[in-house]
């Protein structure tokens, strides 16, 4: 069913905004419109101009409990000024934490990088500072790659004045250093670099050989590492001890900064003095009658709640209520588009036709309770509604398995409480011997049919629409025309045709006159005269074919609904394939065949059922009776649970 709305203008001091939003409104769901859009006849009217002061405090609120990684955190409703508070202390001390921090981590930076160019070269025993001091000799540190260092030791050695010194190594580089007179610098760094030799610079920094070297600065990464871990505890600790404040400050700034966001759907007087808000939304009655009650102690608020004010510019929106139960199909009208607020909520019909004729075109024990349980279990876990709707069908095909007396394909091992669907017969006159279930589901679509007739007249009577209640083909004209033609038909089959064809005469006749005239006379019941558009024997003719169409349509639809029977039959004759290929006739049974075969059946089968009665739901009965024209209700503000405020 669609909730009952109430159309509420409120009023009060443009200072006292805030407090009304946190108080008040924050206590309800709210569709919000824009009341500059709404409120077009009234003059003097500006929209807010001011920018949300509690975004930046709010963002950085979350971004705290971010850090802090904690749920279900004990919140309590502190005020506004206590939670901006929080905020700014909490961030002062953590800007000074962070800061001595970050200046660590860059030390740190540096203590490796010097680490990283000095370790290379452990295995010199020479105090690199005094290497820097060399006047008359000049040195080189450097790599070579790997598979050219043999070669480098062997010409080293042999043929130039050079004194070379190996350090550490890898897999794929040696690490070494070269000394050199100064006068013969130039021509031996050629050499060595013809051998591949990559030259590396360490500054003035070091002191002591390259082992010392790397102790002190390894001893100086350990206390940097420290003195960055002591901060990060000291900033977890600072998080620590205010959490419970910050959860508090951070729902209070979530919900003040979303309530700031009102002023850009609100208005205000444009006099200097004495200005007033003016907000503008659509509630449920319920929750609009609760307001109402809460503000009566105010007296410079004023509240306004109307059904549907004549000069509102949008229709009240669609919020659904349904049984629990039927909650869940509720996912299938809003795939074709939710109900206008004046329109019948089909969900429960939908519901019920949906599961009904599922069981029956897939009626079996065994793969009904699966469907069942596996749909209730995936709803318990997943919420999904789909899994709800699957576990609804699933009780549907469970019953109609005990009707037709199948479980798991096994049709000997329990009585058929109704028929057989692949041996039920029956005899009709004009027709013949055919399957009972295609008789059946053809008479129950004509019932569905005449039902979503009369859905149709209910709407169209909400809407007072003149021609859809009494001459349009799903309109009482149509209603009387199908009835009459079931009860023709009925008559026919129980051998009856002297007052079927009577019947017939009379009751034809007229609801296709009505149909056939229907401009003409919506004209005349709405007093505005007999009229026709367009010339008179371009109304015949048009009116000609649609009858001709009508009539076509009618028929159509109620031969659909034989593919209801026709699943109900194949569904049986499938798992007698399935059965015959496990050599159930033959007495071996293979159990995996049996299995594998019930499990494509289910799914596959399964699948194919319900996109068909979806299709049924949507084609042979939304289109006569649904438009699904309607906008969905979207609470502005978050419903908020009050607790008490600590002292």
């Amino acid at each position: 069913m669609i909730e009952k709305m109430k159309f509420l203008t409120l009023t009060g001091p443009r200072e006292d905004i805030d407090r009304v939003v946190d108080t008040y409104l924050s206590k309800y769901e709210i569709h919000l419109e824009n009341a500059l859009s709404q409120l077009k006849t009234v003059s003097e009217l500006r929209p807010f101009a001011e920018g949300n002061p509690y975004v930046r405090e709010y963002r950085k609120a979350t971004e705290l409990m971010e850090q802090l990684a904690a749920s279900d955190l004990p919140v309590r409703d502190i005020g506004i000024d206590q939670a901006l508070d929080t905020v700014h202390a909490l961030e002062s001390t953590l800007a000074e934490l962070t800061s001595q921090k970050e200046e660590w981590e860059k030390q740190r930076e540096l203590y490796v990088s010097s680490l990283n160019q000095v370790s290379p070269f452990i295995g010199l025993n020479y105090d690199i500072a005094q290497i820097m001091q060399f006047k008359s000799m000049k040195f080189r540190f450097g790599r070579v790659a790997k598979e050219y260092f043999s070669y480098v030791e062997t010409f080293v050695c042999d043929n130039i004045d050079s004194i070379m010194f190996k350090c550490q190594e890898d897999d794929t580089y040696v690490w070494l250093v070269y000394f050199v007179p100064a006068p013969v610098a130039s021509r031996i760094d050629a050499i060595y670099s013809s051998m591949h030799f990559e030259r590396l610079f360490l500054t003035h920094e070091y002191q002591g050989t390259p082992t010392e070297a790397s102790s002190l600065l390894q001893e100086q990464l350990a206390g940097a590492d420290a003195a960055i871990e002591n901060l990060n505890k000291e900033i977890r600790a600072a998080l620590e001890a205010k959490k419970e404040d910050l959860a508090s400050a951070c729902q209070k700034l979530e919900r003040y900064s979303s309530n700031f966001d009102v002023r850009k759907l609100a208005a205000c007087t444009s006099r200097r003095s004495h200005t007033f808000f003016i907000l503008c939304g659509w509630m449920t009655e319920k929750d609009a009658l609760s307001l109402q009650k809460d503000m009566e102690p105010e007296r410079d608020l004023f509240l306004n709640l109307e059904e549907e004010p004549g000069d509102v510019q949008t229709k009240p929106p669609t919020k659904l209520s349904n049984p629990r139960l039927f909650k869940p199909f509720e996912l299938f009208v809003q795939m074709y588009g939710l109900p206008d607020y004046h329109e019948f909520d089909p969900t429960i019909l939908i519901g019920l036709t949906y599961s009904f004729l599922f069981g029956f075109m897939f009626g079996d024990v065994g793969q009904g309770l699966c469907l069942l349980i596996g749909g209730w279990l995936l709803y318990r876990t997943k919420k999904m509604s789909l899994a709800a709707i699957v576990s609804c069908c699933g009780f549907f095909s469970t019953i109609f398995g005990f009707f037709f007396g199948s479980i798991f394909g096994f049709e000997d091992i329990i009585e058929a409480a109704w028929m057989r669907p692949g041996q039920a017969m029956t005899t009709l006159p004009f027709i013949g011997r055919l399957n009972t279930v295609f008789v059946i589901t053809v008479a129950l679509g004509m019932g569905i049919i005449v039902l979503t007739m009369i859905f149709n007249i209910i709407n169209s009577l909400r809407t007072h629409d003149t021609e859809k209640i009494w001459f349009d083909t799903n309109g009482a004209a149509g209603l009387v025309f199908y009835l009459s033609l079931i009860i023709v038909i009925v008559l026919f089959m129980t051998g009856k045709p002297l007052p079927a064809g009577i019947f017939m005469t009379v009751m034809f006749g007229l609801p296709l006159l009505l149909i056939f005239f229907k401009e003409p006379l919506t004209s005349m019941a709405e007093k505005k005269g007999a009229h026709i558009e367009g010339s008179k024997g371009m109304f015949f003719i048009q009116g000609f074919f649609e009858l001709f169409e009508l009539l076509l349509s009618y028929f159509s639809n109620t031969v659909s609904f034989v593919r209801v029977g026709a699943f109900a039959v194949s569904h049986a004759a499938m798992m007698e394939v399935v059965l015959m290929l496990a050599g159930y006739e033959s007495g071996s049974v293979n159990w995996i065949v049996v299995v594998l075969g019930n499990l494509f059946v289910c799914g596959m089968e399964g699948l194919i059922v319900g996109i068909q009665v979806l299709r049924l739901e949507y084609y042979e009965m939304f289109s006569r009776f649904y438009k699904g024209s309607g906008r969905e209700f979207h609470p502005f503000l978050k419903r908020v649970k009050r607790e008490k405020k600590n002292a």
